[in-house]
């Protein structure tokens, strides 16, 4: 790169698009104080959507990983928030990152076995993985075996001492994780690795004969997905107090509807779960009376818009208008009127 060029990723569209995130992220931050207590739950449940859609685009829009078996590390978080709370003692706002920590180890394992293997043998793995977690979870009686079990009233008054402060102190905590996803999302494809992963997903043999590890950029990105994954999955039981086995390793709640708001939402673009997720949010709240129809509606939504938009809607509108909230793009910018500057100067003396 010449001396007078430099790097850089945001433009107009990302400035404006970046003030409008910033506001509305500032409104919802005082949710509490203007939304009913049913809002602020339906809020959270977005916020751990958007989360988990984000974690789960990250590996397979960005690394090219397609797992049908995130819902593992969903329960897993759960479990481990629930364990250390009632075996160590462990503050429950504490527990929450040590879940993420403690996934993110286990998955590394995990990731040696599954990483054998690619394509579609690599996603029937994950899905085998997840079920053998939940049969594990299904084991520990002292965490009640297959009917699952409650947090303590004692852990539950730990949190906060009223049931107002406490949802208050979850929603705030709901929220600041989606953030936190999302910001270790952006720097991770801002640094060297998500150039690698640009590479990757251009051309994975092309990038593995100019010197990208393939395999450990894979591997870095699946550990960090696990544990976001994890955080978000100790957070969504949090909120509930309660667990099972069904219930935190739910293959439809947190696998098949985290798939479909990437996809309808656009994968590999980090816009794109936040957009799906509010459609599948609206779309929900329009059309659950209408019990298995419903389900079906969602499919013959996904698959229109896959047909239509390949892309999604978020990859439609960006690709028509070349909006962009989150600059990834990088762009090479001449420094035209210093390099002017210093060959004027150059002449006069």
């Amino acid at each position: 790169m010449p001396p007078s060029a430099r790097i850089v990723f945001m433009d107009r569209s990302s400035r404006i698009g970046l003030m409008v995130f910033l506001s509305a992220l500032a409104a919802v931050a005082l949710a509490p104080y203007w939304a009913s207590r049913q809002g602020l739950r339906l809020l959270a449940e977005i916020y751990a959507y958007v989360a988990l859609a984000s974690a789960w685009n990250l590996l397979a829009g960005y690394a090219g990983l397609v797992s049908v078996g995130q819902h593992a590390y969903v329960g897993l978080g759960g479990y481990l928030m629930f364990a250390l709370t009632m075996f160590a003692a462990v503050p429950p706002l504490w527990a929450v990152p040590l879940a993420g920590i403690v996934a993110a180890t286990v998955s590394v394992p995990v990731a040696a076995l599954v990483f054998r293997l690619r394509g579609h043998y690599f996603a029937i793995c994950t899905w085998v993985v997840a079920e053998v977690f939940r049969l594990v979870a299904a084991q520990v009686s002292a965490l009640g075996g297959g009917s699952g079990t409650s947090l303590p009233a004692g852990i539950v008054i730990a949190i906060a001492a009223t049931r107002e402060t406490r949802e208050f102190l979850v929603y705030w905590i709901a929220l600041a994780l989606v953030v936190l996803v999302l910001g270790l999302i952006i720097s991770l494809l801002r640094s060297r690795y998500g150039l690698a992963l640009t590479a990757i997903r251009d051309n994975e043999v092309a990038a593995l004969s100019n010197g990208v590890s393939v395999r450990r950029v894979k591997f870095v990105v699946y550990v960090t997905t696990a544990f976001c994954t994890a955080m978000v999955g100790a957070v969504i039981f949090l909120q509930k107090l309660r667990i099972s086995p069904d219930a935190a390793f739910s293959i439809n709640d947190w696998t098949a509807y985290v798939i479909f708001i990437a996809v309808i939402g656009g994968i590999g673009r980090i816009e794109g779960p936040i957009v799906g997720a509010a459609i599948f949010f609206l779309l929900r709240q329009l059309f659950a009376d209408l019990g298995s129809l419903y389900l079906i509606m969602l499919g013959a939504v996904a698959i229109l818009i896959m047909l239509k938009t390949p892309r999604g809607v978020w990859g439609l509108v960006a690709g028509r208008f070349g909006l962009q909230i989150f600059p990834l793009q990088r762009r090479l910018v001449q420094k035209i009127g210093l390099d002017i500057k210093q060959e004027t100067r150059g002449r006069t003396s």
